[in-house]
């Protein structure tokens, strides 16, 4: 058991990307419940969560299993960015319960004062924060100083949730909730705009072929910053038309930006074309919030859910299975059971996305589908890494 808890918290993908994924799991299956009960017009009498299963449901994907693979990346990359030893022993393990105690309080909110769930709940990212500021500044990673402010952009979004269920505020819990799901959409132009033309050509100058990614700087730094005026924007004035103007601005930057990194030639290469995949539902999603803003005739909730269950659930698969082979000494070659997963995920947000606006008489079970495939998705996610995250390295020590 030592050994077992000693490699487990080496690193922070370890635990991180295990438990995310298995409570994404957790907290799509008892939504689903919900859904399925809600639509057979019972009702669950005694709920442990006092607030509605959908807000419950959206908080527990951004805050629970969002900032868990948020922090599985953090405090990987900033190791390698500024040559400096990883987080681990007992200060991850204090990590891991601070994330865990957000999660307990939530889901018994109905037993517990407001005030006790919100002070659990803010414990982790300020946490987090410190840890990462620790390891930018040991290594003067200017260039990474930037995810400093975006997880204080986190640590807003989660007050706000909290000051309105205290009630000092209103509005607490939209706005949070929109602001988070912006502030990860701004994260994957960020760091999709390195992994992914990176890792492409890599990948396709190892199979010999001479056109390589186009990977222009100035049109990176406008890919981000429209996606970062977009976030502003839809947090001041969300249904403004400027907003939808730079929604649709950032959609068509970033379409050309994923144009020059050449995706077409990784078909056959998984572990590199869903990072394509993840990056082109960033686009659509933002299209989507342009279309939702600008002309009303689509919800937006479809373009919400192409960010969320399609851009943040597609990368953040993507950036798990490959740094997880990787950091443990192993090929990048995922199994034939995790290329299901990759198209589990774009099923279940595909259907998220096309039935409630092209089959509303099949609403019910297109949402139970859709919720099945994409819990599925992350559940065989699981059950294949588990053994590679909680076992030692393939070949070198951590």
């Amino acid at each position: 058991m030592k050994n077992f808890l000693a490699t487990f918290f080496s690193y922070g993908f370890r635990p991180f990307f295990l438990l995310g994924p298995a409570y994404a799991v957790i907290v799509m299956l008892l939504f689903l419940m919900w859904i399925g009960i809600h639509f057979a017009d019972a009702q669950i009498v005694g709920m442990s969560i006092g607030v509605p299963p959908h807000i419950w449901h959206a908080h527990e994907m951004l805050f629970g299993f969002g900032t868990a693979a948020l922090a599985g990346f953090l405090l990987t990359a900033v190791p390698n960015w500024t040559d400096t030893k990883p987080v681990h022993g007992y200060t991850l393990g204090l990590l891991v319960l601070l994330w865990a105690v957000g999660r307990v309080g939530n889901g018994f909110s109905a037993h517990l004062p407001a005030i006790t769930v919100a002070a659990l709940d803010l414990l982790f990212l300020p946490a987090l924060g410190i840890l990462v500021v620790g390891g930018l500044l040991k290594g003067w990673s200017r260039r990474n100083l930037i995810f400093v402010p975006l997880i204080g952009g986190f640590i807003a979004a989660q007050g706000l949730y909290q000051l309105e269920s205290l009630e000092i505020v209103d509005d607490g819990i939209a706005r949070g909730h929109n602001l988070a799901v912006n502030m990860f959409a701004l994260l994957i132009a960020i760091i999709g705009g390195r992994v992914v033309p990176a890792f492409t050509t890599n990948a396709l100058r190892q199979r010999g072929f001479v056109k390589l990614p186009t990977n222009w700087p100035p049109l990176n730094v406008i890919g981000v910053f429209l996606v970062a005026a977009f976030t502003i924007a839809a947090f001041i004035a969300p249904d403004d038309t400027v907003t939808g103007w730079l929604a649709a601005a950032a959609a068509m930057a970033n379409g050309i930006r994923l144009a020059g990194w050449r995706g077409l030639r990784t078909f056959g290469m998984p572990i590199v074309w869903v990072l394509h995949a993840g990056f082109a539902w960033l686009v659509v999603g933002l299209a989507l919030k342009a279309y939702a803003i600008l002309d009303g005739s689509i919800s937006s909730a479809s373009a919400t859910h192409a960010l969320t269950a399609g851009a943040i659930g597609t990368m953040v698969l993507a950036i798990m299975s490959r740094a997880a082979l990787g950091h443990t000494g192993r090929a990048l070659v995922v199994s034939k059971w995790i290329v299901a997963a990759y198209i589990l995920v774009t099923i279940g947000t595909l259907t998220r996305i096309v039935v409630p606006a092209a089959l509303p008489s099949f609403y019910s079970s297109g949402m139970l589908l859709a919720g099945l495939s994409w819990a599925g998705a992350f559940l065989i996610f699981v059950v294949t890494y588990f053994p590679i995250l909680t076992g030692p390295r393939a070949h070198r020590g951590d």
